[in-house]
């Protein structure tokens, strides 16, 4: 069945309800494959950063960003993030996200590498469930939006190249896919998120598998700064995956980072010790594990037995594995958390390939460069949701489709697990992601990974699970951007190109 709406929306997270809610002049048809509302905007602890507090101002925001970036962050997008962010705040709250106060003020915390207190919070560590809550409760109230849940699309539609829709399957049971079929549209948005599932260590849930970045690839869309992979210090070292993330906003409120001697390793590491750079903090650990030894994040003296109140998700997780932060130091690992890069977007969001946005996470705007800034990426799919919204609508005009949307059709909603030998492939691929791709790469580190990577493609032409179709071109690109990069700036460390470029 040939389907049709105005825009295609690809992901169900912060950046693709903002960009559904900002689109009322059209029929907007959200597309997810998992349930409605799922992926990492939900499991994001920590909050929005914005320059809403007294003493703050864009300025200070930005010259932070740019700080950080490694050099490599767009200055003229920074601006738009910084000073277009505080009334994105405003624009939540006029929503209905319940931000936390203090004394009838918006209550603001820090965060590493921030240089005052600017982050706001949701029921502590719970923000993006928050933003989520509310976002989604205005989606499914707005009448020109149709979300469209357990569908995947496998590939764009590319004529005269340009997109002009999506082929898109729907499960509609355990293991079961229906037919694929086309959804033609006037536009196309990716927001898809992350890549996070690409690695072995990740605080990314199952659904981050990199899908939009190969989505684009496939099209012929430019990718940026690929090699640019966020690791998170402080993930809570259990045997879960994806492991619990230990958010920033701990280390904010003073927990500290000890070595299993007990020894405070980051006060040798750099001046701003615990809230140093993420790449900075996350190396530091890393290098203590491969040395033999364990990590730990101390919160008993600095938060001791408010922990439950102030920070009641990370509790739970600790609990869920036997541990209670009010006594016992929580072991850590750095984990894949945030791909800086991604599909390469103008100030207004466009990809090089006409009819085709991207949003979020999946899009590499030119915030956040070789390093992101603690809480920069939730502000940055609500300010760049509502600049390609505006940008679809200036392309479109007034015009809509005549006749009424048809629908995918209902289904239970699954989450299809791949087994056999798709489920082994993912798992190699992830395990030479995390040991070759990883916080610390080599010339002959990456190449062996992209022989691997050949090797697996040229024995698996036809995959049976889509996620390994994604996951290998993923792989190799962000693979051969690391090896061409021949020095170490930000999140991207080549031991064997130990300096960056002047």
């Amino acid at each position: 069945m040939r389907t049709a709406a105005d825009v295609i929306i690809i992901g169900s997270g912060v950046a693709g309800l903002s960009l559904a809610l900002h689109l009322q002049h059209y029929r907007v048809l959200v597309l997810t494959k998992t349930q409605f509302g799922a992926g990492s905007s939900l499991w994001a602890q920590g909050g929005v950063a914005a320059a809403v507090g007294e003493g703050d101002s864009p300025a200070l925001h930005a010259q932070d960003t740019l700080a950080v970036s490694g050099g490599l962050a767009n200055p003229d997008a920074v601006a738009v993030l910084t000073q277009e962010g505080p009334e994105s705040v405003h624009e939540l709250i006029r929503l209905g996200v319940q931000f936390d106060h203090d004394d009838g003020h918006l209550a603001l915390g820090r965060e590493a590498a921030h240089s005052l207190p600017r982050i706001l919070h949701a029921h502590g560590d719970a923000t993006g469930a928050e933003l989520v809550r509310a976002l989604g409760a205005a989606v499914q109230a707005a009448h020109w939006i149709e979300v469209v849940e357990s569908t995947r699309v496998e590939d764009l539609v590319v004529q005269a190249d340009r997109v002009v829709g999506v082929v898109a399957r729907q499960h509609t049971g355990q293991d079961q896919a229906g037919q694929n079929q086309v959804i033609t549209a006037r536009a196309v948005i990716l927001a898809t998120g992350g890549i996070g599932q690409l690695y072995r260590y990740t605080t990314n849930p199952p659904e981050a598998t990199a899908d939009g970045l190969a989505l684009a690839a496939r099209a012929g869309a430019s990718l940026a700064d690929v090699e640019f992979v966020q690791f998170h210090p402080t993930a809570l070292a259990v045997g879960s995956d994806p492991l619990p993330l230990l958010t920033e906003a701990l280390r904010g409120a003073g927990a500290i980072l000890v070595d299993d001697a007990g020894n405070r390793f980051m006060l040798q590491e750099h001046d701003a010790a615990e809230l140093a750079p993420r790449d900075i903090v996350a190396r530091s650990v890393w290098r203590r594990l491969q040395a033999g030894q364990r990590v730990f994040l101390d919160a008993r003296s600095a938060i001791g037995a408010e922990f439950p109140q102030r920070f009641p998700t990370v509790f739970a997780h600790c609990q869920e594995h036997g541990l209670d932060p009010r006594h016992d130091p929580m072991p850590i690992v750095p984990a894949a958390h945030y791909h800086m890069g991604g599909v390469a977007v103008d100030l207004q969001g466009r990809t090089s390939r006409p009819g085709l946005w991207a949003c979020g996470e999946v899009a590499s705007t030119g915030v956040h460069g070789a390093n992101r800034l603690a809480s920069n990426s939730l502000l940055e799919a609500l300010v760049f949701a509502r600049r390609v919204s505006q940008d679809v609508q200036r392309c479109l005009g007034s015009h809509r489709i005549p006749s009424r949307m048809p629908a995918l059709g209902a289904s239970e909603i699954v989450r299809v697990d791949p087994g056999g030998e798709a489920a082994d492939l993912i798992q190699r691929i992830r395990t030479i992601m995390w040991e070759q791709v990883g916080l610390v790469r080599t010339e002959a580190g990456l190449l062996e990974a992209l022989q691997e990577f050949r090797d697996m493609a040229a024995a698996v032409a036809e995959p049976k699970a889509a996620d390994v179709r994604n996951m290998l071109t993923a792989a190799q690109l962000i693979a051969t951007a690391a090896l061409s990069r021949r020095e170490s700036r930000g999140a991207h460390f080549r031991a064997d190109y130990p300096q960056a470029d002047t």
